[in-house]
């Protein structure tokens, strides 16, 4: 009788304390991390029970979809963060907002945004990620490991863009772009107007793809396709759940959508497994995998057979940074050269000297390494797309433990927004007119246009930074010189302005483009 009390008392202390950290997670902790910001002056969305401030969020989105911006307003958070738009206003710039049941402060400040990516001793962490992310962009590739972790991927990485690398991509990009107009020259041809309409979005998705999977990877755009796909419906599903409350544990529940997430990342997996099998087996007795990304990554494992590995990196890892630079290869360049032909279909007299400065230092020839970087408003213009029309919108930090950023003490576990599209558009840092399309504030350099040196962040700072920034720069200076050598561009007039958050910046309607060739 005695065992049998002891246990009901041992479960019913088992219950209470369950019931207790339920408690304190979904509301006493809430209601304590307001009150604490409160007292600092950071005001924002009052916490509901469980959802926090998805549904409120879920709703603005939804309302967003019918907006259309005037075509030559850059002004553009009304449609890309609504919910920032909405309650900026309300709460300020640095307000908080819920996650579910995880707090978020939003931070515009350059200052702030230096010390929390510039911290090099792993106070602040990426914050807790929807696990389909994950599976979209690997989870234990660069992107998401931590520390010692993050340290040695990015060692094993590094030599895979160095300039010699470079170079040789360099001639990878020219020849997959110069593919792709040549067949649009054929169209227009065809067509036998004056003009062609292109649906530029879709197509600079094709090249980007192309060019990845050639420079990065060994393999054309048709081989690499499948896992590219698997990718993009990978890609639908997060946008599609980023206002759900993230339940820990729920990825293993096997849901309809669960399931079909499991199928993709099994199919994305399978053909990269495949790409990297098939380079292994196609080595010679050299030993020497070749000297683009996937090479690097499988020479630093050492194979020895399958599976068979030294501690660098193992064939697990190396599927999982093939996600990683699958995705973000070709998915922020594509959206990075959709935004800059758009730019420049508005703003036909910068066109105009884009396609004078080109002509001028490359004439008619693929543009090598000297001439690219004697294209001065070609690298301007650049920098001015990503200020404005950054493919990048936000990133995510979470201090490990109680920490002082700037003025504010920031609880342990609370989410850091790092608005990117707000710092790059301060007008105490760039001006009254940091809303227009202005390329001459970079006639100087990055460091001197604006009054901050950090107000500039698109591929972010830190020893986190981008690693592939380098080439992306290389592929659009290389795209936009080659078509502007063979192409005068203008706005369909089908064109609807509604950019929006689609992980990456996106144009929500495509981005119609008339091409005329300059050859007619």
């Amino acid at each position: 009788m005695g065992y049998i009390v002891g246990f009901i008392v041992a479960l019913f202390a088992v219950l209470f304390t369950s019931i207790w950290r339920l408690c304190k997670i979904l509301v006493w902790r809430p209601y304590a991390v307001a009150k604490f910001f409160e007292k600092q002056g950071i005001k924002g969305v009052p916490y509901s029970f469980l959802y926090g401030s998805l549904k409120q969020m879920k709703k603005l989105q939804a309302e967003a979809t019918a907006l259309v911006l005037d075509t030559n307003s850059n002004d553009i958070i009304p449609t890309v963060f609504p919910h920032y738009h909405k309650w900026s206003k309300d709460y300020g710039e640095n307000m908080l907002y819920w996650n579910g049941v995880d707090p978020r402060i939003t931070i515009t400040d350059p200052e702030m945004a230096k010390q929390i990516l510039s911290n090099k001793f792993g106070f602040y962490k990426r914050s807790r990620s929807h696990p389909s992310s994950k599976k979209l962009m690997g989870e234990k590739g660069v992107i998401f490991v931590e520390g010692e972790e993050w340290v040695r991927h990015r060692r094993i990485l590094n030599p895979a863009f160095s300039l010699d690398k470079l170079k040789m991509m360099k001639t990878k990009i020219a020849e997959c772009t110069i593919s792709l107009l040549r067949e649009w020259e054929k169209q227009a041809l065809k067509a036998g107007k004056e003009s062609i309409q292109i649906e530029m979005n879709g197509e600079f998705i094709k090249l980007t793809s192309d060019v990845i999977a050639h420079s990065a990877f060994g393999s054309s755009y048709v081989e690499a396709q499948e896992a590219f796909q698997a990718q993009k419906e990978l890609q639908k599903w997060i946008v599609a759940s980023s206002t759900d409350i993230l339940i820990p544990g729920w990825q293993y529940v096997p849901t309809p959508s669960n399931i079909r997430t499991w199928k993709l990342d099994r199919k994305l997996r399978n053909k990269l497994r495949s790409i990297v099998e098939t380079r292994i087996s196609q080595v010679s007795k050299s030993c020497h995998y070749g000297d683009d990304l996937l090479g690097v990554m499988i020479q630093s494992s050492e194979v020895t057979g399958q599976d068979k590995v030294s501690p660098k990196f193992m064939i697990n890892e190396i599927i999982e940074n093939c996600k990683a630079f699958f995705f973000a290869g070709h998915e922020t360049t594509a959206n990075f050269l959709t935004w800059t032909f758009f730019i420049l279909s508005l703003h036909q007299e910068w066109q105009q000297k884009l396609r004078e400065e080109v002509l001028s230092e490359c004439g008619m020839e693929i543009p090598d390494s000297d001439m690219l970087s004697k294209l001065k408003l070609v690298n301007m213009v650049l920098l001015e797309v990503l200020r404005l029309y950054n493919p990048v919108i936000r990133l995510f930090r979470t201090p490990m433990e109680d920490i002082k950023l700037g003025k504010l003490i920031i609880p342990k576990g609370t989410s850091l927004e790092i608005s990117i599209h707000q710092v790059h558009r301060k007008k105490e840092y760039w001006g009254n007119d940091a809303n227009n399309f202005n390329p001459m504030r970079f006639a100087n350099g990055i460091s001197k246009a604006a009054k901050h040196p950090n107000a500039f962040i698109p591929f972010s700072v830190g020893p986190r930074n981008c690693i592939g920034q380098t080439f992306a720069l290389l592929e659009a200076k290389m795209v936009v010189s080659l078509f502007l050598q063979r192409f005068s561009f203008s706005l369909s007039p089908r064109y609807k302005h509604a950019p929006i958050n689609y992980i990456t910046l996106h144009p929500r309607y495509g981005m119609p483009i008339l091409i005329k060739p300059l050859s007619h």
